[in-house]
């Protein structure tokens, strides 16, 4: 099956809607150091596109009824690969066609190319940008597009009446936890929402981001290895830390006439709105 439940496991923290996930790729090449995907999908950095995808979405599609389709959330349906091979717009296509809601969660600009399609469809396109400093951006996200680039993609969307919302995360401590000028940048292109999250380390991404930032990570290490929880298979920060960092952030938003929401955190009182946005992918255009 190419198209699931979101959250089968019903993480008790997890406020999201009841939607359907779908990833045309199996694995990312953004090779982001904070990834969380590396811990469960193997060979997770060759980026390469599911069987038969096409064909069986083409199946799976005929039983759809006006579901919301995530797409994607254990892999950036625009990879490198994808402009070329082309696979993620044969899906929305599909998608389309059979008068679903999408959301899109990506990194790339290349969303952009895609606007027929989504013009015609109750959509939102969710950028994640947990920066808008390029040169951090960089270290942490080695090879996913510009954030500058990403910004001109929110302009392109808002300006055709396409939804967007902003996933400011991770919030790393030190790193870009007062993202208040990115957040008057984005009000200012058009973005309808702010989802915010704190980074949860693992064991994989937690050793990528010691290597990276040396510093900042033995600042850290007591407040996630100490003082900090363990959820999940996850080490979090304090509650009240990430609860500060929320509430910031939150206030931040709501200055800049932005709703709010945080994703597995806890504090879904923190929340204006669904937390990821999907409420406006409802809106008529």
């Amino acid at each position: 099956m190419l198209l699931k439940p979101f959250d089968p496991w019903r993480n008790p923290l997890c406020t999201c809607l009841n939607k359907l996930t779908f990833n045309p790729y199996t694995g990312c090449d953004h090779k982001c150091i904070y990834c969380y995907a590396t811990s469960y999908i193997p060979n997770f950095q060759n980026c390469r596109p599911k069987k038969h995808l096409t064909t069986q979405l083409q199946k799976e599609a005929q039983h759809l009824k006006g579901q919301l389709i995530s797409i994607a959330n254990s892999s950036d349906p625009y990879p490198t690969i994808e402009k070329t091979l082309k696979l993620t717009r044969q899906c929305l296509q599909i998608l389309s066609n059979h008068n679903c809601r999408i959301q899109i969660i990506t990194k790339s600009n290349l969303v952009t190319r895609d606007t027929d399609v989504l013009e015609k469809t109750p959509s939102i396109v969710a950028f994640t940008i947990i920066t808008d400093n390029d040169n951090l951006a960089k270290q942490l996200e080695p090879n996913a597009p510009h954030t500058s680039h990403r910004l001109q993609a929110i302009q392109t969307l808002t300006r055709k009446g396409i939804p967007v919302c902003v996933r400011i995360d991770p919030i790393i401590p030190s790193l870009n936890d007062n993202p208040e000028q990115l957040i008057r940048t984005l009000a200012a292109l058009g973005v309808k929402h702010i989802t915010s999250s704190t980074y949860k380390a693992k064991h994989d991404n937690w050793k990528r981001f010691s290597q990276t930032f040396p510093t900042t990570a033995k600042q850290l290490e007591p407040l996630y290895f100490k003082k900090g929880e363990k959820i999940g298979g996850y080490r979090y920060l304090p509650k009240q830390l990430r609860y500060n960092l929320m509430n910031r952030i939150r206030k931040q938003t709501q200055e800049a006439r932005m709703t709010f929401g945080t994703c597995r955190e806890g504090f879904p009182q923190l929340n204006t709105a669904t937390c990821d946005g999907v409420e406006y992918c409802q809106l008529r255009r």
